[in-house]
């Protein structure tokens, strides 16, 4: 079972003081795109989970975000009395001094001014890193199944997309004979035109058998058809197969074109088109294939 590289994973945690919410998200990227976001608190542990995320996601444009939301007393981000004390003081001697007018809201004057909040600097204990850990791997796990999930969706399409290429090329075998039946007849037409003149009835053979030799389909289906085993048996291979399926859609894409170039009929070159609006359905979709 295939699996795609769109994911999303969030949990979250509480702690005494404390709420913790673990939030990953992963879109396609031809290799792992890793951008990390962690408050100071975790910050010594960004390595590991670093290592973590990238042993276990292996391809994606990928965004971790850890958020804490403290819910006790013990907040350490707090207002800087003395210095937002030293300000207003400041402030109100300038205005005296050169005759202008106070601020209207002195709260956000001052709180804007620097330093006017202080973070006190914090560390997380072994207990509390424990649960944190705990709840980054559940995140990981839940983006993980939703991989899953969303594979199992694809392998699906493509299945469906899969089976209408080879229906298509079925529906070819139904023309070919009638196409080469009426190139003979269009040849020998345009040689009536010309009787009466000499010509080398040997060469001509020899010309026409070349000639129907090359619009012959034969060898273009033949490796159509191989190519759409092989994409199904690609699939069952299981995760980490993306891509493999998306050389096999060029190789498709080549045989295809060459079949609509051959055909040199109407209604074999209808078909053509039917199997490239599948294919080309089956390219936009199989980037997102881990």
């Amino acid at each position: 079972m295939i699996q795609s590289m769109t994911g999303f994973g969030k949990v979250t945690t509480e702690l005494p003081s404390k709420k913790v919410t673990i939030e990953i998200k992963a879109l396609n990227s031809k290799q792992l795109d890793l951008s990390t976001r962690i408050p100071s608190i975790y910050k010594e542990k960004e390595m590991g989970i670093r290592s973590l995320l990238l042993q276990t996601l292996e391809r994606g444009k990928v965004e971790f975000n850890i958020f804490v939301e403290y819910i006790g007393k013990d907040n350490p981000t707090q207002i800087n009395t003395p210095v937002l004390e030293s300000y207003y003081l400041q402030i109100k001697d300038f205005a005296t001094r050169l005759n202008i007018a106070l601020p209207e809201d002195w709260f956000q004057t001052l709180l804007r001014m620097p330093d006017a909040i202080k973070t006190e600097a914090q560390e997380a204990g072994e207990d509390e890193w424990n649960h944190v850990e705990a709840a980054i791997k559940n995140a990981i796990k839940q983006l993980c199944d939703f991989r899953i999930q969303e594979g199992a969706m694809l392998q699906k399409l493509f299945e469906q997309k899969i089976a209408n290429i080879t229906n298509l090329l079925a529906e070819i075998e139904i023309y070919e004979k009638e196409r080469i039946e009426k190139i003979k007849a269009r040849i020998i037409d345009n040689l009536a035109q010309v009787a009466g003149q000499d010509y080398d009835k040997n060469r001509f053979e020899q010309e026409m058998i070349y000639y129907i030799e090359k619009l012959d389909v034969n060898e273009e289906k033949n490796r159509l058809a191989n190519h759409l085993k092989y994409f199904i048996e690609t699939m069952d291979n299981g995760h980490g197969q993306g891509k493999k399926l998306g050389f096999i859609a060029q190789e498709m894409g080549r045989e295809i074109n060459t079949l609509g170039s051959k055909s040199n009929h109407s209604e074999m070159q209808k078909i053509v088109v039917q199997m490239k609006d599948e294919l080309e359905q089956i390219k936009e979709q199989v980037l997102n294939v881990l």
